[in-house]
């Protein structure tokens, strides 16, 4: 799927700082795609167009709610059954797709625990049950404006892989 964007957007986004450069190419992605990444959606995509929406995803939620609330949410099967990790050691995010496979690991061992119907009670109790997570978390958290400056630096440097820059 073509995906453009405005040369003035992305100026105007990329002197913003990484967070709006990296924003300006997601929305675009996003708006082209229907604005919901699903099964449908997703064959539309190229896959570095798909991962960098997938990391969108996974900033949110794990910044939010951690690991835990990124698969309580139902994104596990997308970040654990698919090669998201290898995808971010490929953009050489090789320390972040470490931690990527010990969640992939944790997930594969609970995942029917982790992603059954709870109160909010229960789905508190996840994060004291599921201490593992911890360290993960912490790691993203800790080194976030790193991993996203990689995440911008390679689609900076492969910005044809993601979107067509047009001429305002």
């Amino acid at each position: 799927m073509k995906v453009t964007i405005k040369d003035s957007v992305l100026r105007q986004a990329a002197a913003e700082g990484m967070d709006a450069f990296l924003a300006a190419v997601v929305q675009a992605v996003k708006q082209t795609a229907g604005g919901e990444l699903t099964a449908e959606s997703m064959q539309q995509l190229t896959a570095d167009q798909i991962t960098l929406w997938g990391y969108d995803i996974l900033h949110e939620e794990v910044m939010d709610g951690g690991f835990i609330q990124l698969i309580y949410n139902g994104y596990g099967p997308f970040f654990f059954d698919n090669p998201f990790a290898k995808a971010m050691r490929l953009w050489g995010l090789n320390e972040f797709s470490k931690v990527l496979y010990k969640a992939k690991n944790l997930y594969d061992e609970r995942k029917d625990d982790l992603t059954r119907e709870r109160t909010d009670e229960e789905f508190m109790a996840l994060f004291e049950n599921n201490e593992e997570f911890d360290e993960l978390d912490d790691y993203f958290v800790e080194n976030e404006e790193d991993i996203t400056a990689a995440v911008a630096c390679y689609v900076d440097d492969h910005l044809d892989s993601f979107v067509e820059v047009e001429a305002d």
